[in-house]
């Protein structure tokens, strides 16, 4: 070949080395960055299933952030009700040392007084004070509000958790469909017969004895049980000739129990039973009176008033829970899926308790139940409750907390370790293969770079035929 302008060697040798630099650059690209996919061209395919996995990862790491902020307030509202459960069970022992009044005198159950006066003050002052980063935790801000309640269908609600839709509200319908019952005993008697008895009376509350004289009236009778109701819980009522005995509450708990022990009396024993009710067209779980529903989106506990509970053909009744609420994320992507929530309702001294026994507030100097008034007994009532109010509160809490928030976290971070992983396999550098290719890429740019010297040297050779 004796042709100088066109040196096809050269072309071929400089194609060659462009190819061999460019692959050369990649690998040195990749293992100084250590990534295998540095922009859209490395691999458009995998830069998409990259970037949707690393989404994943970023929403999984917020997700355990926010799981574990979300414990940090947990803890937060546990701690002080861990302090509020200590003053209560001091009030209790107060209450109990002043209802011995008969070793006790008027001025000792005073300053037994002052002391309940000021841990009242210390649970309102926890419950105005508790907060987190500025939200308050335990005077009802992040308790759910409801509307339309019907008072003479519904005598309390509790709502405990509710998944609320964003700037909207749940609607909650309450149907009854089986009436609740007393325990109840009939006795078609004029009174007590010519001889006289004694019988033994037990209901809920405990079991007491009477006695009564010959011939005494049935309206004698109910005196007497109803005198004695606080301690059995069984009540009587006279209608026409008929001595009717019952409990004080509904429900298949309660019974009423009559045994003669001397005389003719009447003998049995008999159960309540408990309002069949649907919640939104679930089956609600019923204890007497007392309806509740727990559900992923619906945590309730219903109260109903005894007209409606036992008359279902009263229908239904309705009302809506408008906000409220501790919300938290605790999932990767924001949806209803990913989030739950909870109520923490407040624990001052006049929401502890209810309408039934009373608030705690009524403990207080000059309050119907305080101790100088000498109502210990429902002071106990409402005591009682009270404990048993935060008590549940923290149990509630620390359910969510473990149940919830650190299963949340645990499953997050296996979630966390395999999607890092295959996104790792997709995007993140092989050094050894990377090195490997280097190599193999210098050593090409150094033998074409050599045929490149030779070939464009080639032409000279025409030299010679020119003598």
């Amino acid at each position: 070949m004796g042709r100088i302008n066109t040196n096809i060697s050269s072309m071929a040798a400089t194609r060659s080395l462009n190819k061999n630099q460019t692959d050369l650059s990649t690998r040195l690209q990749r293992l100084s960055t250590g990534l295998k996919i540095n922009s859209g061209k490395d691999a458009p395919a995998g830069l998409i299933a990259s970037e949707t996995l690393r989404s994943e990862i970023a929403g999984i790491r917020q997700a355990m952030d926010n799981s574990q902020r979300a414990g940090n307030v947990i803890n937060t509202a546990e701690g002080a009700l861990s302090e509020v459960s200590a003053l209560l069970l001091e009030v209790q022992s107060l209450t109990n040392e002043a209802a011995n009044t008969g070793a006790l005198s008027p001025d000792e159950i005073k300053a037994n007084q002052l002391q309940v006066d000021a841990i009242l003050n210390s649970v309102n002052r926890i419950s105005n004070t508790t907060q987190f980063n500025g939200v308050k935790l335990l005077n009802g801000t992040l308790d759910y509000s409801v509307s339309g309640v019907v008072s003479t269908a519904i005598d309390n609600v509790q709502v405990n958790a509710a998944k609320m839709p964003d700037n909207g509200t749940v609607d909650i319908i309450v149907q009854v469909t089986g009436s609740a019952q007393l325990a109840e005993l009939n006795l078609n008697a004029s009174g007590v017969g010519a001889s006289g008895v004694t019988i033994e009376l037990a209901g809920n509350f405990g079991t007491e004895q009477l006695s009564f004289a010959a011939s005494t009236a049935n309206s004698a009778v109910v005196v007497a049980i109803n005198q004695i109701k606080e301690a059995t819980g069984v009540s009587a009522t006279l209608s026409g000739a008929e001595l009717k005995i019952t409990s004080t509450a509904y429900g298949s708990r309660q019974f009423v129990s009559v045994k003669t022990i001397s005389g003719s009396f009447l003998d049995g024993k008999d159960f309540g039973q408990d309002a069949t009710v649907n919640i939104n067209g679930q089956r609600a779980d019923v204890n007497g009176l007392v309806a509740s529903v727990r559900s992923d989106n619906l945590d309730i506990e219903l109260s109903l008033d005894a007209g409606l509970a036992t008359d279902p053909s009263a229908g239904q009744t309705s009302f809506s829970i408008t906000g409220g609420g501790a919300r938290f994320q605790i999932g990767s992507e924001v949806n209803r899926q990913g989030q739950t929530h909870i109520g923490i309702g407040s624990v001052a001294t006049s929401k502890l308790g209810d309408e039934v026994v009373g608030y705690m507030s009524s403990i207080a100097s000059g309050g119907a139940n305080s101790l100088v008034s000498g109502n210990t007994t429902q002071a106990q009532k409402v005591l009682s409750n009270a404990i048993r109010q935060v008590a549940t509160l923290r149990g509630r809490l620390g359910a969510f907390q473990k149940n919830i928030l650190e299963t949340n976290r645990s499953s997050m971070a296996v979630a966390l370790e395999n999607v890092t992983a295959s996104e790792s396999a997709i995007r993140d550098a092989d050094f050894a293969e990377e090195t490997a290719k280097m190599t193999r890429a210098q050593i090409l740019v150094q033998a074409n770079t050599s045929v490149l010297a030779q070939a464009n040297s080639s032409p000279q050779n025409v030299l010679s035929l020119l003598g």
